[in-house]
């Protein structure tokens, strides 16, 4: 059995992990961003949240000014990709005491966003970037079967008892945060960086098939695979979990990418 690192404080990471709001998908939404000119990235950002329900109908996002600090950029580039949001129909911007930039809720509009963006990838692309996300995410595994103590193993198994998979809104979501709350487990902070890279490029495509309800059963089910994996620090069962889930998961992004190419919708031909 490899031997466990226990930590002698729980992480604000940790602690968050027994939030039902999905903080670790939230977190991915607002890391800074890699090229920090781009308006159009702060745009694509921010409507992957919208799109996987991180960001609810009616909320409101963050200021301007914090949204600048929270991305690393520019405030007139934050303008620019709010900018591009409210022409999408994504967001709109209310004037005075209580105002801001609030989600608008259209389920149309965001299957039309994520069927562009299927059109606009080659499927030896999207095979590429699931290859990827898949070798990350079972190293992720891994690691944490290895270091993650007992306590963290029994927390983050109740914080994905207690996550609602029922609705593909609400799946969406808790897949992403267990994704990165495993990270946190990991204990390695590159690998969490990585993680929420990868999920708020390839996130909003990878959980596409997330509207049947059986997609999202198997889902939670091999989340419960991988816990039983950390709690019982079998990193190579975790590992296999991790995999399989990711094969899955891309299995049906690769379908529907077939039928959007032969002129049918996402998920129907």
């Amino acid at each position: 059995m490899a031997r466990r690192h226990p930590r002698p404080h729980r992480s604000t990471s940790l602690k968050r992990m027994e939030s039902r709001v999905g903080p670790g998908a939230r977190e991915a939404v607002f890391a800074q961003l890699a090229d920090a000119g781009r308006a159009e990235q702060v745009a694509q950002r921010l409507t992957d949240g919208i799109v996987l329900g991180v960001l609810n109908p009616a909320e409101r996002l963050p200021s301007e000014p914090e949204l600048a600090r929270r991305f690393g950029v520019a405030l007139i580039t934050v303008r620019e990709g709010l900018g591009i949001l409210r022409e999408a129909g994504l967001v709109e911007t209310r004037r005075g005491r209580d105002g801001g930039s609030f989600v608008v809720a259209d389920d149309a509009d965001h299957r039309t966003i994520l069927t562009a963006r299927l059109r606009a990838l080659a499927q030896v692309e999207l095979s590429d970037m699931a290859v990827y996300f898949g070798a990350i995410l079972a190293g992720i595994a891994e690691r944490a079967a290895e270091r993650a103590s007992d306590a963290d193993a029994e927390r983050l198994g109740a914080w994905l008892d207690a996550s609602d998979f029922t609705t593909a809104a609400g799946a969406r979501t808790n897949q992403g945060g267990f994704f990165l709350e495993l990270a946190v487990l990991s204990q390695s902070a590159r690998l969490v960086r990585e993680q929420i890279r990868l999920q708020a490029e390839f996130g909003p495509l990878l959980l596409l098939g997330f509207d049947d309800e059986g997609e999202r059963a198997d889902a939670a089910a091999a989340d419960r695979r991988i816990v039983a994996g950390v709690a019982a620090h079998r990193p190579s069962e975790a590992r296999t979990a991790a995999g399989e889930l990711v094969t899955a998961l891309a299995g049906r992004l690769l379908a529907a990418k077939a039928r959007v190419e032969r002129g049918g919708g996402i998920d129907e031909d």
